[in-house]
């Protein structure tokens, strides 16, 4: 269950990155191999990406929630960007609010606080805080391919790819 709370945090988190509905878009994450480390009371966990332009645009993309999101805004500030959400996943709804800080070519970093309802076995509502602090770390290493995320346990998992139109 924590997996899932933190996995719901996250993509509220991410959601504000696409700006296909916002009157600001973030800037592209430099190409190479980014380090993610999220900080939360649910726990801690590290994690690493190897990006190139089009993933970057499909992993902002699939966080977006575009259909799934009744909110959905970025506005730039004078130290980043500041996001707001409203999203539904299946009973889980999440309102969430990100701040976003960094030049996006070496660092990145993000305070997420979100309010999740409809949890299953959850009478009242829960809040979730968490700081994501995304470092470039170089080139993608030998093997690795532009979509592959690099678990803690150093397995590999293929980012999906979005469906066909």
């Amino acid at each position: 269950m924590r997996g899932r709370i933190v996995g719901v945090g996250i993509a509220t988190a991410l959601s504000v990155m696409t700006g296909a509905a916002s009157a600001e878009t973030l800037p592209a994450r430099k190409a190479g191999l980014w380090e993610s480390k999220t900080t939360s009371t649910d726990g801690n966990t590290t994690a690493r990406q190897c990006i190139d332009e089009k993933t970057d645009q499909i992993a902002q993309a699939a966080f977006g929630g575009g259909q799934n999101c009744s909110k959905r805004t970025i506005v730039k500030t004078s130290t980043g960007y500041k996001g707001e959400t409203e999203c539904k996943l299946g009973p889980i709804s999440a309102a969430g609010n990100t701040v976003i800080t960094g030049d996006f070519n070496s660092k990145i970093h993000m305070e997420v606080d979100t309010t999740l309802t409809g949890l299953p076995n959850a009478k009242e509502p829960m809040r979730r805080q968490m700081v994501i602090d995304a470092t470039y770390i170089g080139p993608c290493e030998a093997g690795q391919s532009p979509g592959d995320i690099i678990l803690p346990d150093g397995k590999i998992a293929k980012m999906p790819q979005p469906a066909p139109r």
